[in-house]
């Protein structure tokens, strides 16, 4: 989301005269596009702005913060980081040739831009400026923010209720990025599945149908999306998926909690049993489909049970990826003001170990089922590894290394899978 939010400020700058450069030497300001959903990417952030400090020192150079923390901190930010010449929450970036304007005419300029939390921004009209992209996947925002208030995350607060975009924006921004020769593009939202537009005419557009407009954009254009929230993953959605090939086959369902009451006191609005009935409904629609997820260890008031819980869960879904993390405390949440965060750090640390090693072997056991199988995939680029081997992704969203052949960046090629590792499947190009 912060990638293709920065896309749309290079495109605000680039077009009100400004322009981007390679070199730190050469830039008049550095503009940093913020995460708040865990501490460690603010923590992150504070580290880069102090290390322009002396950069800083060199030249009249003005920092802006931008995105979520931004956003949450505000003018705090702007005392506790002495450096930083101006604050801007994500939907406040048209404001920004106006702010450089004024840093510009004025030598001790600070500003403070605000976010409305009951904007109506989506950026529809902006063409995003793709930025040290590959030429071959794009991302597109299809809507902004968030309302489902799960009690640990503070995104509904920083990013401001749902809003989506007009489907015939997002249509026409694949269809451009197909016409340049992109061939995979990723639509982006908070929840993804909750996307609904309606016109003046009172007509509405949900999820799937947007994916099935997109979809037919080109054959050879693959659709992927996230995130997914299970609550609102309809059986809808799969058979659009089902019908179109070029829809990837591969679901990210965050799951967060693998027992009921973890699940309630997160907000999360369904129940281990609703979240299982999804996954089989993706197995039963796509079988060849691989799903991913996002889950906290540590969360306040976790058992030792209900840690058990989770990895069972695990278990039984037999995820292909997964994001893992061990739970952070964000001011300003329903968790930081009502519940107690009340794991012990080391607690935290031991069950994230646990999952992480469980989830390695669950995805080293599905991707040895992989081996003798061969799939379409994507070439994206070289292995960092060997020049002599190219690396890209099948439908599945699984990355593949391959002896590169004749083939190159961009081409659609079949790849037999010969060997793997929990993270990667090796293979080699099927010749005719």
């Amino acid at each position: 989301m912060n990638f293709a939010d920065s896309e749309v400020v290079a495109s605000i700058l680039i077009k009100a005269g400004h322009r981007i450069v390679d070199s730190l030497d050469d830039a008049d300001c550095v503009l940093i596009n913020t995460c708040a959903i865990r501490d460690n990417a603010e923590q992150r952030v504070r580290h880069r702005v102090r290390e322009l400090q002396a950069q800083q020192q060199r030249h009249r150079l003005h920092i802006g913060v931008l995105g979520c923390m931004a956003e949450r901190l505000q003018s705090q930010l702007m005392v506790e980081e002495e450096n930083v010449s101006f604050v801007m929450g994500p939907d406040t970036y048209r404001r920004l040739p106006e702010v450089l304007e004024n840093l510009t005419a004025s030598a001790n300029s600070k500003f403070e831009i605000q976010n409305s939390k009951f904007s109506t921004e989506t950026y529809a009209d902006i063409q995003p400026v793709r930025l040290g992209g590959n030429g071959i996947s794009a991302y597109i925002s299809i809507m902004r923010g968030c309302q489902n208030y799960c009690s640990y995350c503070v995104v509904p607060y920083t990013r401001g209720r749902e809003r989506s975009r007009d489907p015939q924006t997002i249509v026409d921004e694949a269809r451009t990025l197909c016409e340049q020769g992109y061939k995979e593009v990723t639509l982006l939202g908070q929840n993804v599945n909750s996307y609904r537009w309606k016109d003046e005419a009172g007509q509405t557009v949900g999820f799937p149908e947007l994916m099935e407009r997109v979809a037919l954009v080109s054959p050879q254009l693959r659709v992927r999306f996230a995130t997914s929230h299970p609550k609102d993953l309809s059986d809808e959605l799969l058979q659009v998926m089902a019908r179109h090939d070029n829809i990837c086959r591969c679901i990210h369902l965050p799951v967060q909690s693998g027992n009921n009451r973890m699940l309630k006191l997160m907000n999360r609005h369904y129940t281990v049993e609703w979240y299982l009935d999804r996954v089989a409904a993706i197995r039963r629609y796509l079988p060849d489909c691989s799903i991913t997820t996002d889950v906290i260890a540590g969360f306040c008031s976790e058992t030792e049970e209900e840690h058990q819980d989770t990895l069972r869960l695990f278990r039984q879904v037999g995820y292909d990826y997964a994001y893992m993390f061990k739970y952070s405390l964000r001011p300003d949440t329903y968790a930081a003001k009502h519940l107690t965060d009340d794991i012990p750090d080391e607690v935290k640390t031991r069950r994230l170990e646990e999952i992480i090693a469980l989830q390695g072997e669950i995805a080293l056991e599905n991707n040895r089922r992989e081996v003798g199988r061969t799939y379409e995939v994507l070439v994206e680029g070289t292995s960092r590894r060997s020049k002599e081997q190219l690396f890209g992704r099948n439908s599945q969203n699984k990355v593949l290394v391959f002896d590169r052949g004749n083939a190159k960046p961009g081409d659609y090629v079949q790849v037999k899978v010969t060997d793997c590792t929990a993270a990667t499947l090796l293979g080699e190009l099927v010749i005719g």
